[in-house]
């Protein structure tokens, strides 16, 4: 039986536990450290008409890559062969769904991008943290949807029998390094720019995923009061003169 390289251990059983780490860690040191930067940071108010096409189609997108990845990962294949899915089935339904979803993922950020290119005042407030991160994130989704179009649509790979069985190990403390120096390329560059992203998260503006308006609901009314000309008049104080 063949020893299992150190190199494999390290990239596929110590990083991602320190990912884990400092993901969870770095949520909690942010939110008591820069609680008032738990936020967006939204720049709307530079630009908003592509704003509006590009923020829904990506988070929509996301959502439903996001619930893909789940039932994929989670979900072991004997689960969805004793419902009476097929393997074949199972992937004519994912390839449908998760073009979908890539298509409205990558096209909003394609959107966003060219937004936050060509707008100076938008490029003026995206920081180098911002730039890490939509590097980061647009390599995990470009790896993600090579991985399938090259290795699963268009391949013999099937990563419910590779890299999902990994996943489920690592949450277990079982995690099986051999699983993924088996899984083709493209997957493996998808994980490990994943883990990269996952590093980086608590301390981009990507934390606004753990935020929930929930002060809303008993927050005081705010209150308006009227500009129109006609009630200034009812102002105390100096009359206007009109020579």
């Amino acid at each position: 039986m063949n020893e299992t390289p150190k190199y494999a251990t390290l990239l596929w059983v110590v990083v991602p536990y320190v990912v884990l780490a400092v993901f969870v860690l770095g949520h909690v040191w942010r939110f008591s450290k820069d609680r008032f930067g738990w936020t967006t940071r939204s720049s709307q108010i530079y630009e908003s008409k592509l704003l509006a096409w590009g923020s829904p189609m990506f988070h929509f997108g996301i959502i439903g890559i996001f619930v893909g990845h789940v039932v994929g990962l989670c979900i072991p294949k004997a689960v969805t062969e004793f419902f009476g899915i097929s393997n074949h089935m199972y992937h004519l339904m994912a390839v449908i769904i998760g073009l979908a979803a890539a298509v409205a993922c990558v096209g909003g950020l394609l959107i966003l991008l060219y937004r936050r290119r060509t707008n100076s005042r938008v490029f003026g407030a995206t920081t180098p943290g911002d730039k890490l991160m939509y590097l980061s994130l647009s390599l995990t989704i470009l790896f993600g949807v090579l991985a399938t179009l090259v290795h699963s649509t268009f391949g013999e790979y099937d990563y419910r029998e590779g890299v999902s069985v990994w996943f489920r190990n690592f949450w277990t403390l079982r995690p099986n390094a051999e699983l993924m120096m088996s899984a083709p390329i493209f997957f493996q560059l998808h994980v490990l720019s994943a883990l990269a992203l996952f590093a980086i998260w608590p301390f981009t503006r990507l934390v606004h995923v753990f935020a929930a308006p929930i002060g809303y609901l008993n927050r005081p009314y705010i209150v308006y009061r009227s500009k129109d000309p006609r009630r200034e008049a009812e102002r105390r104080g100096w009359e206007k003169i009109n020579y």
